[in-house]
């Protein structure tokens, strides 16, 4: 019994000091229906943007994987990160979901990075039915990439100037790709 009653009364000593507040419990939080979510492709060639259509089920990493390591035009160097790969959230992450494609149906950026989350290339992954389908893939170190309003895709990465020390980028570079209904090609490169 004084177990029980030492536990009522620090309970309720402690919720005296708090801020009441109290416990809030709240489910996800979703933004109003004319607010487009981060993960937007804007349309085709229209003045107004529409929001895309997020895969109900994130992209596999692992049918990911299996798909790239089938692909023998795979670089060098992403098939040894990926075969010597067993617990995938050290080597593939997702990135933005996308609609460069125009289809209607997302895309998935998955981003492929040494143990230390150094990121070294990207894939861009058509979710479909049948599994994962590689698209399109670019090797670039430490990428942003975004979509344009146009619905291209904007890769910006960090690239050396000849003074920089081997820890510190200090300049970068912006391409931007477009897909001409076959395949993603690149539309313009810029480096600051």
């Amino acid at each position: 019994m004084l177990p029980a009653i030492a536990a009522v009364v620090s309970t309720a000593a402690l919720s005296a000091c708090a801020n009441g507040g109290g416990l809030r419990v709240e489910g996800p939080e979703t933004p109003p229906p004319d607010t487009p979510t981060p993960s937007v492709a804007l349309g085709t060639n229209s003045a107004s943007p529409k929001p895309e259509r997020t895969p109900e089920k994130p992209v596999d990493l692992y049918k990911v994987r299996a798909r790239l390591l089938a692909d023998k035009r795979l670089p060098a160097y992403a098939r040894t990160v990926l075969s010597n790969c067993t617990v995938i959230s050290r080597c593939l992450s997702r990135g933005k979901t996308v609609d460069v494609m125009h289809s209607g149906t997302p895309q998935q950026i998955v981003l492929i990075h040494t143990l230390e989350k150094f990121v070294f290339g990207i894939f861009l992954i058509a979710v479909e039915p049948s599994g994962p389908r590689p698209i399109w893939s670019l090797e670039v170190e430490q990428p942003t990439v975004n979509a344009s309003p146009q619905g291209e895709l904007v890769v910006e990465s960090k690239i050396f100037t000849i003074n920089d020390p081997v820890c510190c980028p200090s300049g970068r570079r912006v391409e931007v790709y477009r897909w001409n209904g076959r395949q993603m090609t690149k539309v313009s490169s810029t480096d600051q």
